[in-house]
């Protein structure tokens, strides 16, 4: 993997989800060059990030 984005609510990632599937293969690649300019295996540090637990207040 070598681009990933955290999103506070399951809402909110698949929003962001949606608008990434739109983008063109240039735009999408420059998502990864500005986080991951070594295009990098991004596995472990995603392993290592702090779990976000999905709570629904209803």
């Amino acid at each position: 993997m070598v681009y990933y984005e955290i999103h506070d609510t399951i809402e909110q990632a698949i929003i962001r989800e949606k608008q990434i599937k739109d983008l063109n293969r240039d735009d999408k690649l420059k998502l990864v060059v500005i986080m991951n300019p070594d295009f990098g295996d991004l596995y472990n540090q995603i392993l290592d990030a702090p779990l976000r637990v999905y709570q629904n207040d209803e």
